[in-house]
């Protein structure tokens, strides 16, 4: 039984596809599938039930694929200690996003103080955050970074930023010279929102529960840097986080008063996992950075 075997079963019963397998793998198909065949050969028994060109992980499957994922995981934490002993510079940092926008300029900063750091980051749709569980259990990232808490057993999760959430209005909006209001005067706004399965749009929704108030949404987007354009066409208002290292925002921002609005950023790890000099480097400079960021 051979170490790429393993790795080639364990894409294969990810994807339950082939095809897709062999892409992401960038092997050719008939090859990949004789070495899952021969993994079969080796084990004495199926891994796949095959029904014409579908394929599903049978019970065996499932079994052997807990057991490949531990071997394989053992097997990346032991390479990283040997790494950690060669010093920062040859580390690595595996991160996972919904909110890459908002991590972007700690990961440049990290880098300028750290330029021999290497990242890989994976962005992950927030309607599929979920994927974040997946990727922490199976050892293939260090850290996620997101906007809603995870919640799951063995995961820790550390707030990092907590930014003040405030509405966004177009220029010459009858809000705009207001220091702060009530977000029940916004009740009868055009509100420019996130799509249905957003976390942040739970979090909005929240909001506008506890002041007791039922939106008109006018457009949902899946992108922020969607909101501001629509915002600046005067299609609505949107609630927008606050940040004194913006860009220079072409909207203007009003404080909201009551009820508090508030959005936590969390650094999720799995508990017990190794994690390796640059990561642990980089956790604390995490923590650091947003805490500066917090108080200019």
């Amino acid at each position: 039984m051979e170490l790429l075997q393993l790795r080639y079963f364990q894409t294969v019963a990810r994807l339950e596809h082939m095809t897709k397998a062999a892409q992401e793998l960038r092997v050719a198909q008939p090859a990949l599938s004789k070495t899952i065949a021969r993994l079969e050969e080796d084990l004495g028994v199926p891994l796949f039930d095959r029904q014409s060109r579908q394929i599903r992980l049978n019970a065996f499957g499932k079994a052997f694929l807990r057991k490949v994922e531990t071997a394989l995981s053992a097997l990346e934490e032991g390479k990283r200690e040997v790494t950690d002993m060669a010093g920062l510079e040859r580390g690595s940092i595996r991160i996972a996003t919904t909110t890459l926008h908002r991590l972007s300029p700690a990961l440049g900063a990290f880098r300028s103080e750290y330029p021999e750091a290497n990242f890989r980051i994976v962005q992950i749709s927030p309607a599929a955050a979920d994927e974040l569980v997946r990727l922490l259990e199976n050892g293939e990232i260090d850290f996620a970074f997101t906007g809603e808490p995870i919640g799951r057993p063995g995961i820790r999760e550390a707030t990092v930023l907590r930014a003040e959430i405030q509405l966004a209005v177009p220029i010459g909006h009858r809000l705009e010279a207001r220091r702060s209001i009530r977000l029940t005067e916004a009740a009868d706004e055009p509100f420019i929102e996130y799509k249905e399965g957003h976390p942040f749009r739970r979090v909005n929704e929240e909001y506008s529960r506890k002041a007791g108030i039922r939106r008109n949404i006018v457009c949902e987007v899946e992108e922020p840097e969607s909101i501001e354009s629509l915002i600046v066409a005067g299609l609505g208002v949107a609630f927008v986080p606050a940040s004194a290292r913006e860009k220079p925002s072409r909207v203007s921002r009003v404080r909201i008063e009551s009820p508090v609005c508030c959005r936590e950023f969390t650094l999720a790890r799995l508990e017990g996992r190794y994690l390796s000099l640059a990561a642990r480097k980089f956790q604390d400079f995490l923590v650091d950075y947003f805490a500066e960021l917090q108080l200019t």
